[in-house]
């Protein structure tokens, strides 16, 4: 997986997680990569630097195949905890989280599916989302 930092034509600056960086060029090509904040498709990335481990610990460029599998490890974690300890609320993810917000629904943990104007929304009214980290490739995936 890749980690690109990108900005919209507005300027809303946010990132995105994809399998390569072909990937990302096809979904950008085709649309599919849009501001969570302003729903704009006019997304580009910034400069990065790679990310590097620090201290008695080899350095690591984060493309490398030991740090791809430990970042996808990790993801992996968050991902079974929230499947494990949250509520799936499918496609009634906004409405949930805004009623959970809005302190008319059960305080809790959820997840689910959202459009992008529906995230738009939410992140508008200040309601607490993040998105669920994708689907960990099989380790044959990872070479």
């Amino acid at each position: 997986m890749i980690r690109y930092a990108l900005v919209c034509a507005a300027g809303h600056e946010f990132e995105g997680w994809f399998s390569s960086s072909d990937d990302y060029d096809d979904q950008s090509a085709r649309r599919l990569v849009s501001c969570p904040a302003c729903d704009s498709h006019e997304i580009r990335k910034q400069v990065m630097a790679p990310a590097l481990a620090t201290g008695s610990h080899r350095e690591f460029a984060a493309g490398e195949p030991a740090m791809r599998a430990m970042m996808m490890e990790a993801l992996g974690r968050i991902r079974r905890h929230v499947e494990a300890n949250f509520d799936y609320v499918g496609d009634r993810f906004a409405t949930e989280a805004r009623a959970i917000h809005e302190g008319k629904a059960e305080d809790r943990g959820i997840y689910g599916q959202a459009t992008p104007g529906e995230v738009k929304s939410l992140v508008d009214d200040g309601v607490p989302i993040a998105p669920l980290p994708p689907e960990p490739p099989k380790k044959s995936e990872l070479n």
